[in-house]
């Protein structure tokens, strides 16, 4: 009855109307019906999809498969697949709570920040707890100033300190680099090092192609085809033991084969260790792996930042920091860019030593956002400083 009465006042209502109105309306009615529907029906399939792809299914009986002729995908797509891993996951989907806070160990702006591994694989950190409030004469280190867990936040303070104008890039990039996180990656310095060299002159293709098959060959496995098990970056013993035409069946050139063997024979006699590379100040760092055959200074400089994470590294010579610097300085870089000038085309290393002085001991920070402001991709200088 109910049902007949709002129908009969309906069409009344729809009688009184002009016939271009009452079209209008009905129109408007079947289209916000069409798009609910659709709305509602696309929804649910991505409901469907993001479930199907995490949730234990009990497998389909004979009878369900007829039902089904299209079942849910093997391996889930990469949009579902980026939902599914989790930023706070402890491997239950249901737990979103954030992972425990990394520990707060002291640290120190001209000293490595990271954990470094060693050949035999023991983990190696600077200001351990036993001997983090000893005299710097017993453990050969300056007291530290801050924390893991600090240095970041004052560096970001003391960048704007200096110079307000970068508080919107710095609001704005992240730097995951020198956080907690990022400070507690353990890095396997032989590794780096030699994958620097592997990277130098090749694409990021080419390079990872070509340190995936040297550590297949080292470790005596066939250059192709699926492996039963992930590969360990060779230690520099290993590596020592091989002669040059051996290494450069993974494709390396005759010189960076020399390269790669001469740093691990450096490692090999201790003449290099996670322990001096760990303890040494900038300079001796700087000076003891430019020593080395195929480390040149911007080599040596990437791998401090992003490998020993120190703080107050800073490179002249590298063209997207000259780019930054001059675009932050005011300087119109594509005029810059079209004269010429060689290596010192935007900015003359007199002019950035004296700009970027002001902002030690946290220039590796300074670099990085200089990076940020003319949008250089860093990532391949960063992972070429991580392990396998």
């Amino acid at each position: 009855m109910v049902k007949r009465l709002t129908r009969s006042r309906n069409q009344k209502f729809s009688q009184d109307l002009p016939v271009s109105t009452t079209t209008q309306l009905h129109l408007a009615a079947t289209t916000r019906s069409k798009n609910e529907n659709a709305q509602d029906s696309t929804e649910m399939a991505a409901i469907d999809e993001y479930v199907s792809c995490i949730e234990p299914t009990t497998p389909p009986t004979k009878r369900a498969k007829k039902a089904s002729s299209k079942g849910a995908p093997e391996t889930p797509t990469p949009a579902v697949a980026k939902q599914t891993t989790m930023a706070y996951s402890t491997g239950d989907i249901d737990d979103l709570t954030p992972p425990p806070r990394p520990p707060d160990r002291p640290a120190e702006p001209h000293r490595t920040n990271a954990p470094l591994k060693t050949p035999k694989g023991s983990r190696i950190v600077n200001y351990a707890s036993e001997n983090a409030a000893s005299s710097p004469s017993k453990t050969g280190l300056p007291r530290p100033t801050t924390t893991t867990g600090h240095i970041l936040g004052e560096a970001c303070a003391h960048l704007t300190r200096i110079d307000p104008r970068l508080k919107t890039v710095i609001e704005k990039h992240e730097c995951r680099i020198f956080s907690p996180e990022g400070l507690e990656e353990e890095i396997d310095p032989f590794c780096a090092l030699a994958s620097g060299i592997i990277s130098q002159q090749v694409s990021g293709a080419a390079a990872a192609s070509i340190k995936n098959k040297f550590v297949r060959l080292v470790h005596g496995e066939p250059l192709d085809g699926e492996l039963k098990q992930v590969l360990a970056f060779p230690t520099p013993d290993q590596v020592a033991a091989c002669d040059v035409p051996f290494l450069r069946q993974a494709g390396l050139s005759q010189r960076k084969a020399e390269y790669i063997n001469g740093l691990a024979e450096k490692f090999a006699t201790g003449e290099l260790s996670a322990q001096m590379l760990l303890k040494a100040s900038d300079e001796e760092v700087m000076e003891k792996l430019t020593a080395v055959r195929g480390l040149g200074r911007w080599s040596v400089e990437m791998f401090a930042c992003f490998g020993l994470k120190r703080m107050d590294v800073f490179s002249t010579g590298d063209l997207g920091v000259q780019r930054g610097m001059a675009a932050f300085m005011g300087k119109d870089v594509k005029k810059l860019k079209g004269k010429g000038g060689g290596k010192w085309k935007y900015m003359s290393e007199s002019d950035m030593l004296e700009h970027s002085a002001k902002f030690a001991p946290y220039r590796s920070l300074f670099m990085w956002y200089m990076w940020r402001i003319e949008d250089v991709n860093v990532d391949s200088m960063q992972e070429s400083t991580t392990s396998i």
